[in-house]
């Protein structure tokens, strides 16, 4: 049954991402609304956790992300796969990342909506820089990501990347 739910979660929040304002014609956006967050406070919050993650991410700093990924994680990446343990997920930042690409988000892009008694899913675009290939020129890519507030805590439990 916990399956189950997983599933659901995860096929309404992408379904969510394909069917929003960012997935259509950006010279037509007669049809899309203006974000504004439900929560400002949540939404301040959640902007500086991405922001503290990701320094952590393009510093290489293993310690950090590892504080802010939940123990029971869950990374769903579009051409990896299902990756549910940590120290594998921190392994691949190690091994494939650290030195080799940085983050660099879209500015305005996060969308942050709260879920009630859990935290918050944040939804955005980012560009990832190959650092190894300088010309090389990124494109913006989806993710979601679903955040739980654990005793005052932020803790990063399910991860979807979209490139």
């Amino acid at each position: 049954m916990k399956k189950m739910n997983r599933f659901i979660v995860l096929f309404v929040v992408i379904s969510q991402i394909f069917f929003s304002c960012q997935s259509g014609n950006k010279a037509d956006t007669s049809t899309c609304e203006t974000y504004i967050p439900d929560d400002i406070e949540l939404y301040q919050n959640i902007v500086a956790m991405d922001s503290v993650f990701f320094m952590a991410y393009n510093t290489c700093d293993l310690i950090k992300q590892a504080e802010i990924y939940a123990d029971d994680i869950e990374f769903y990446h579009d051409k990896g796969g299902l990756m549910t343990s940590k120290q594998d997920i921190l392994g691949g930042t190690e091994n494939n990342i650290c030195g080799k690409v940085t983050r660099e988000l879209v500015k305005g892009s996060i969308e942050v909506y709260p879920i009630n008694n859990f935290g918050a899913i944040e939804m955005g675009m980012h560009l990832f820089h190959n650092n190894q290939e300088p010309d090389a020129v990124p494109h913006a890519s989806k993710f979601i990501i679903m955040w739980k507030n654990e005793n005052e805590s932020w803790l990063i439990t399910k991860v979807v990347s979209l490139h």
